[in-house]
């Protein structure tokens, strides 16, 4: 037991903002220890981004054909990750968005709600701080766009 009790006094005595810190975390507490994974702040972030009005989809073009395919297998399902990258600590989460946005939405703005919004929700789920999202737009998306591809597969399946 003195052995115990003797680290603890020189931690907290060489670092007691760490212990402080460690203390009021939302995910450690004298009866255990909780770890979030990162496809769990993966998806949390991925789901708040999809919600703000302006963000088309997330992902590069490459990942959004190889969904497009996914969704077409019977029992399959989309990826809530897609388009999302998360770096996981004990105490903090960051995450880096890649997202296509809708034609005439004022990107700054949409930046700034897409943060608010995942920020909040991946905060409020898993008790982690988030310190940064990094937000990547790679497209842009036209509304005829889709309906023009779409009318050119359909002629051909008929």
């Amino acid at each position: 037991m003195t052995t115990a009790t003797t680290p603890k006094a020189n931690s907290n005595s060489a670092a007691p903002a760490a212990a402080d810190n460690n203390s009021t975390s939302a995910l450690a507490s004298p009866q255990g220890v909780t770890t979030i994974a990162d496809t769990v702040v993966q998806k949390v972030a991925g789901l708040a981004t999809r919600e703000i009005s302006g963000v088309h989809a997330l992902g590069g073009g490459a990942a959004r054909a190889f969904n497009a395919l996914r969704e077409r297998i019977p029992g399959a399902t989309a990826s809530a990750g897609q388009g999302v990258s998360v770096e996981v600590g004990e105490r903090q989460a960051a995450v880096d968005l890649q997202i296509v946005v809708e034609y005439g939405v004022a990107i700054a703005d949409l930046a700034k709600s897409v943060r608010r919004n995942v920020i909040g929700a991946v905060e409020q789920m898993t008790g982690l701080e988030v310190v940064e999202v990094n937000i990547n737009v790679s497209d842009v998306h036209i509304p005829g766009d889709d309906d023009t591809e779409e009318s050119t597969e359909s002629g051909r399946v008929q």
